[in-house]
């Protein structure tokens, strides 16, 4: 196992040194001063209307198929009884579900704190 660590240990520094100096290449090209122009504003815009209807018709698909997982989940922790083991898988999958949602829903917000 330790050989093929080894062996890949110069195609990572490879990849690594190629990262590096693209990096600097792409980021000299941007200007950070400014911000975009009205026109690639728009084309921006308009770029992304498409993204963000199929994103929302994702997002509230996945919404109702969570649903149904915490219901299913709700009637498997009622139904466990004294089994232990179904228990904690119901709790977990809520537990799950939960994080989930949080991140559909949390996503936009993030992107536009990031984008500014």
């Amino acid at each position: 196992m330790e050989e093929k660590n080894i062996r890949l240990l110069p195609l990572i520094a490879l990849c690594s040194l190629l990262l590096i100096f693209t990096a600097d290449i792409v980021l000299a090209q941007v200007n950070f001063g400014e911000g975009p122009s009205p026109e690639e504003q728009e084309l921006f815009d308009q770029i992304l209307e498409p993204i963000m209807k199929i994103y929302n018709l994702v997002k509230y698909i996945a919404t109702a198929i969570a649903g149904v997982m915490a219901l299913f989940a709700g009637v498997t922790y009622m139904t466990s009884g004294s089994d232990i083991k179904k228990r904690e898988t119901s709790k977990s999958m809520a537990m799950y579900i939960v994080i989930g949602l949080v991140i559909i829903w949390a996503a936009p917000f993030v992107v536009q704190l990031i984008v500014g």
